[in-house]
């Protein structure tokens, strides 16, 4: 665990950290996962963050003396839009910068998620993993449900996993 870390809620003056930390992580920890093809299309698109998520009071940036670290949160509504059932809440664009891997960054930001999400009545947890964070979801008690292609755009999906856990 990081010593002087923070986390604290995002605004949108937090876009280009956040952008920073997406374009430093995905490209290099997913690469042993997909192949070329579908990187050199999706990451464009999943590299950049979105500023209603920043806003929603539920994403989360972690910062050190250096900067920021680490960012995610959760929301009530699915990441591709929609509303499904108020206790059910999903977890939402989790990065840690590489060099900040392994010091417990994205577990402090999911475990934040899960107390805020409780005493919002959320009872389940759902996430759209990547194939690389698949083992990190499973040692946070999620469940793989199967396969998805998340819709990026007409024509362009990612293939990701989805899980879901008890809260």
């Amino acid at each position: 665990m990081v010593d002087e870390m923070t986390i604290r809620a995002t605004t949108t003056e937090d876009l280009s950290d956040v952008d920073a930390l997406l374009q430093a992580s995905y490209p290099v920890l997913l690469k042993a996962d997909y192949a070329p093809s579908v990187l050199v299309t999706c990451l464009p698109l999943i590299t950049r963050a979105q500023p209603e998520l920043l806003r929603c009071g539920t994403y989360y940036i972690a910062e050190g003396p250096d900067g920021p670290l680490a960012a995610g949160g959760w929301t009530h509504g699915a990441p591709q839009g929609g509303v499904g059932p108020r206790d059910v809440g999903h977890i939402r664009h989790v990065v840690t910068h590489p060099k900040a891997l392994r010091r417990g960054l994205a577990r402090s930001l999911i475990e934040r998620s899960f107390r805020a999400a409780r005493t919002s009545g959320v009872r389940w947890m759902m996430c759209q993993s990547t194939r690389t964070a698949e083992p990190f979801y499973a040692s946070m008690g999620f469940q793989r449900r199967g396969e998805i292609d998340v819709r990026l755009r007409p024509g362009i999906s990612f293939p990701a996993v989805e899980m879901i856990r008890p809260l």
